[in-house]
């Protein structure tokens, strides 16, 4: 294949974004198509790149001769629909964050992927491609910290869009706290208990802000995590795993540290996602493409978690979401993988 030629359906925040990325930063594709469902917005991103034209209906730009790849951003409610127009064409895609909405529908998608015998679909779980979290992902592998006991997290923002509610936060931010865990260690997680401090004064009205999640592995490790979306002072995402023969802590932001003659010492915090991850963003397409290219003689055209990571994430949230409301631990259930 030479020029891989994509359609960007959904081009929000996140969708944009890679518009821009896949034209001025990605090697062996170009954005032929662009669909959103704001059709002026997606029309005026169209007209800012050559060759590229856009189409109004998300499932013609599937089905479209001249696109040989799919990335969906757009909201998870579409996302079933689209990702079975994805399989039904044989295109390869890659899917932001959920799968779909519920664990059902998301298990559908994996057993009819599974069906057809190749991998085509990706999920946007960025912190694989991570330059630390892959540094944290080989140090276990190579054993320096011996077994894994303990792994802590903490997931903060300044702040989430008004629409967010507590079990948002479960199913948008705790989401990838389940990813990494799951990619860190290799196995799955069998519970998860959701704990509801005192919330935060600035948080929305009826939010639960902060969240305490603790998950255990099928071998037993322990996870925790601290979820904090409401903080008014940055992002924060931290990563320590406890082995038995010592520990490893990623996400601390160590740039430039000061220290004043008032007494004052510290550096500057993340101001939000793109900052801390963009990398990790551009690693995660330039890796997808290459897999899609090479899909072809390799039969596999995804390079990062699959259909079956999305559904997993997606049971553990919902167990998350049951916990949320009973405050018990809370069995994963998880279906036989095709």
């Amino acid at each position: 294949m030479t020029e891989l030629k994509v359609a960007v359906l959904g081009v929000g925040v996140m969708g944009a974004d890679h518009v821009a990325r896949i034209t001025s930063q990605i090697a062996g594709a170009r954005v032929a198509v662009v669909n959103d469902y704001i059709t002026e917005k997606a029309e005026q991103i169209a007209a800012q790149i050559d060759g590229c034209r856009a189409v109004t209906d998300p499932l013609d730009a599937i089905a479209a001769a001249d696109v040989d790849a799919v990335v969906l951003a757009t909201p998870g409610t579409t996302h079933e629909k689209q990702l079975l127009a994805c399989l039904e064409h044989r295109k390869p895609v890659l899917c932001e964050k959920p799968l779909t909405t519920d664990v059902s529908t998301s298990l559908e998608i994996v057993r009819r992927e599974a069906e057809l015998g190749v991998s085509l679909i990706q999920v946007g779980f960025m912190r694989r491609f991570d330059e630390e979290y892959m540094r944290l992902k080989a140090l276990l592998d190579g054993g320096e910290l011996g077994q894994p006991l303990v792994m802590h997290c903490v997931h903060r923002n300044a702040n989430v869009p008004s629409y967010f509610d507590s079990t948002l936060i479960v199913k948008d931010s705790f989401v990838h706290e389940v990813d990494v865990t799951r990619f860190l260690f290799d196995e799955e997680i069998a519970s998860v208990q959701m704990i509801k401090p005192a919330s935060n004064p600035g948080a929305p009205e009826g939010v639960a802000d902060p969240q305490i999640a603790i998950m255990r592995t099928e071998s037993g490790k322990h996870v925790d995590v601290e979820l904090f979306v409401t903080t008014g002072v940055g992002y924060e995402v931290r990563t320590e795993v406890v082995g038995a023969h010592g520990s490893a802590l990623i996400g601390l932001d160590v740039g430039l540290i000061r220290k004043s003659a008032r007494g004052s010492w510290g550096g500057q915090i993340t101001p939000g996602f793109r900052e801390r991850f963009g990398r990790a963003y551009d690693i995660e397409i330039q890796r997808w493409v290459d897999a899609v290219r090479a899909g072809a003689a390799t039969g596999r055209y995804v390079d990062g978690p699959t259909a079956w990571d999305g559904y997993a994430a997606a049971a553990v949230c919902a167990a998350g979401v049951e916990s949320l409301e009973s405050g018990l631990p809370v069995d994963v259930q998880l279906a036989d993988r095709p």
